[in-house]
């Protein structure tokens, strides 16, 4: 098949490498516009970008899918589908069955889990012990289209969103290349979902991300993996933000209140809701990431001193 993918980050690149690299053949690549990164704000465009450009595959790069020149050139590329990863935008109504069958979208959740912007970290910040990547047909609604194929993956005790969603760009890539050929060669029909099965997973906000101390212990340490590496978990002490990655749950607790840090030579224990924990690598605002050992004793911390427990 003709093949137009929809993509931007890095999780995407997988599935767009799988794709030329299977029996089709892929025309065009959409990706979002260059977004400005790193100290000095310059442009950059997306990780899909690169890999398309590296393999001589078109580039579009479009602000909104409803620009007239965009339709026109969907139409002039004729492509039989279009495969989405990760693509960070609504694909309007009037473009969905421009292509022959339409635009076949990889999620990674278990649908009708998980529907929206996050389902990884929601996955993990809820206890899920297995999740998954999806393949359906885009219709009107967020991720309400009939399903194609699944993928299970079971969700690690370490694993971070990181991690996790590495795992599913692989499992995904392989589901979605199948989901293509199946529909090819007609051997595919789509299932509709159990909407009355649904859960949500919206964009994740910062403050969404700020620790609270008076949860257990349990609750934190999968809210941290859950936003890990990004957006990041956070904290902060004497107004100062504090990033958080992976901890480690005590079997006891330690006497003080939610929030309050006990502090030795070679470690930085956290009192919770729950059980106790001890904090692993932090990143102090504006510095490099650490052991929290060593931030500690930078910082000329003591026992006693209280992480913030009020939401900004």
């Amino acid at each position: 098949m003709r093949i137009i993918f929809a993509g931007t980050p890095e999780t995407a690149v997988v599935s767009l490498l799988a794709l030329i690299e299977s029996e089709h053949e892929v025309v065009a690549v959409i990706t979002r516009p260059d977004a400005r990164s790193g100290r000095g704000q310059t442009l950059h465009p997306s990780p899909v970008a690169i890999a398309a450009s590296e393999r001589k595959i078109p580039v579009l790069k479009y602000s909104h899918l409803r620009d007239p020149s965009f339709h026109q050139e969907l139409k002039s590329l004729a492509p039989d589908v279009c495969a989405v990863v990760a693509y960070g935008a609504l694909i309007p109504s009037e473009i969905l069955m421009l292509p022959k069958f339409g635009w076949i979208n990889l999620h990674f959740s278990l649908l009708p889990a998980w529907r929206g912007a996050a389902p990884v970290p929601f996955a993990i910040k809820s206890g899920d012990e297995i999740t998954g990547a999806t393949t359906f047909q885009i219709d009107e609604g967020l991720d309400t289209g009939p399903v194609y194929g699944v993928v299970t993956e079971r969700i690690d005790r370490e694993d971070t969103a990181g991690t996790l969603l590495s795992k599913l760009a692989v499992s995904g890539a392989q589901l979605l290349v199948q989901t293509l050929s199946g529909i090819s060669n007609g051997d595919l029909r789509p299932v509709a979902q159990n909407s009355a099965d649904a859960t949500f997973s919206p964009k994740i906000t910062s403050v969404d991300t700020q620790i609270n101390w008076e949860q257990p212990a349990l609750a934190i340490e999968r809210a941290i993996r859950a936003y890990t590496p990004e957006p990041g978990a956070w904290t902060s002490l004497a107004g100062e933000r504090i990033q958080l990655g992976p901890i480690t749950i005590l079997d006891t607790d330690l006497a003080g209140s939610a929030g309050e840090l006990i502090i030795t030579k070679h470690e930085v224990f956290v009192v919770t809701g729950s059980t106790a924990i001890k904090l692993g690598l932090v990143r102090p605002a504006g510095k490099k990431q650490m052991q929290a050992a060593d931030w500690a004793r930078g910082a000329r911390l003591s026992s006693g001193a209280v992480f913030s427990l009020s939401k900004s």
